[in-house]
């Protein structure tokens, strides 16, 4: 697949020529740190090196209940193009993800169905969607026929390297990429037969610049939705470009959550569709052994941090921190005393921090510092120990369960034994780790010198 060349000011390729650009919110307030959603996903994208394996059960709610539920085991059983079949085995898919065995049948389906699919980054979701694009594409056609919306410029070229590996022995299939700094000549008509990008270049060149002509495309593909309508302005747009579609376009909506939000807005954009969710699975503190250490303030705590942290670093750990600025203190304290940590704050480059997240999976460093607003969604399997040197708390300084829970459970994963201790340091922080505690109805014991003993034990 050739592609159009490219320039943006604002960015610069890594190591990889990867387009990333750098977080603009520089400095967070103290207490709160705004997530940003298409920085999280596109560093998904960077750092997942296989598809998860998850073990959530999906839920398939079909538009006729009556027509036969189809899913396969196999990509033979899709009858793809040859030269697509190639592809997606060149790209390493031996057999097809839980979402895909669902959502293939949907999407390659005669006549086209529309669907609404909830799946989190690493399910295969791309790869199924471009599959779905590349299957509907007439070659001998030299004008766009599939069209794909993506949050960001970032994201929008990660999709766009999806395609092409996909589609390498597909010569005569070509993509053009939507996206500021791609400028054209007025009155130019795009020959591609696959446009990605993001919703305001798309709208211009559908209505104003008139590139593209709408009423020529099988496939519309809204990609991220829950990031998409995070973002200023790109609801509106999307619902703008896809009035101008026909209406025996094939919709296709993805997104990894499904809050009230995306589902109106997944309503308004796709007409009768298929929905696929994702039961959501329960995660259990069973496996888990919770400690508290007692102090009286934030040295205090770095004191007693310094002395279990023999103990922990057999294994890998994690230290969850409440703002940047105490993630940067400790691991600058902890570096100080000798001992080896990595840093994920929020103002790294997007290829930075995904360039740390690969060191602590390779064992290259025991102990990543971080926010929680950084470390979600990141998974690293080998993670035994999490210390929360700040107890996880709302904006209004309520217990976040939901937080501590994601947090911790990242240990005790896949039926191993994990380990979680919370550092407190004052009566307030008491009270919340109580809370916590009832909660979960999990009681939290305090950690004594035997104890140290025990999670020696417990790493080795």
């Amino acid at each position: 697949l050739s592609t159009l060349h490219l320039k943006d000011e604002k960015t610069k390729p890594d190591a990889n020529g990867a387009v990333v650009k750098a977080d603009d919110n520089v400095e967070k307030t103290e207490d709160e740190e705004k997530e940003d959603r298409a920085a999280q996903s596109l560093l998904n994208k960077l750092i997942r090196s296989n598809l998860v394996d998850t073990t959530n059960q999906v839920e398939v709610l079909q538009r006729d209940p009556t027509s036969p539920l189809y899913s396969v085991k196999s990509f033979e059983e899709l009858r793809l193009k040859p030269q697509l079949l190639q592809g997606v085995y060149a790209m390493g898919f031996n057999r097809p993800s839980k979402i895909q065995e669902n959502a293939l049948p949907m999407m390659l389906a005669e006549p086209p169905q529309n669907l609404i699919a909830q799946s989190q980054s690493g399910t295969g979701k791309t790869a199924a969607f471009v599959l779905a694009m590349l299957s509907r594409v007439e070659p001998g056609n030299k004008y766009p026929q599939c069209l794909c919306l993506s949050p960001t410029y970032e994201l929008a070229l990660q999709t766009g390297k999806v395609i092409e590996q996909m589609g390498k022995f597909y010569p005569e299939l070509k993509l053009a990429y939507a996206v500021r700094g791609n400028k054209l000549e007025r009155g130019q008509k795009i020959s591609e037969q696959i446009v990605i990008g993001t919703p305001g270049t798309v709208l211009d060149w559908c209505s104003k610049l008139k590139f593209i002509d709408p009423k020529k495309i099988k496939v519309f593909v809204l990609d991220e939705a829950d990031v998409m309508i995070a973002t200023q302005g790109h609801q509106d747009q999307s619902i703008r470009i896809q009035r101008m579609l026909p209406r025996d376009c094939q919709m296709l909506l993805f997104s990894a959550t499904f809050e009230d939000s995306v589902w109106k807005f997944a309503q308004k954009v796709v007409p009768d569709p298929n929905i696929i969710k994702l039961k959501r699975e329960e995660e259990t503190l069973d496996t888990i052994k919770q400690y508290y250490v007692l102090c009286s303030n934030r040295d205090e705590k770095f004191r007693a941090l310094c002395n279990i942290y023999g103990a922990i670093t057999i294994a890998q750990a994690m230290i969850f921190c409440h703002t940047r600025k105490t993630a940067a203190w400790l691991a600058a304290e902890l570096s100080r005393e000798g001992h080896q940590v990595a840093l994920l704050s929020g103002e790294m480059m997007v290829e930075q921090r995904a360039a740390v997240i690969e060191r602590f999976r390779e064992g290259k460093e025991k102990v990543l510092v971080t926010t929680n607003v950084c470390a979600r969604g990141i998974d690293v399997e080998q993670v035994s120990v999490v210390i929360n040197f700040d107890l996880p708390v709302d904006k209004d300084g309520n217990p976040d369960n939901e937080t501590y829970l994601h947090r911790i459970g990242r240990t005790g994963r896949f039926g191993k034994r994990g380990l979680a201790i919370n550092m407190v340091d004052s009566k307030h922080s008491m009270n919340i780790l109580n809370r916590i505690q009832e909660h979960f109805n999990k009681k939290i014991n305090k950690l004594d010198t035997d104890d140290l003993d025990e999670i020696e034990k417990i790493n080795n």
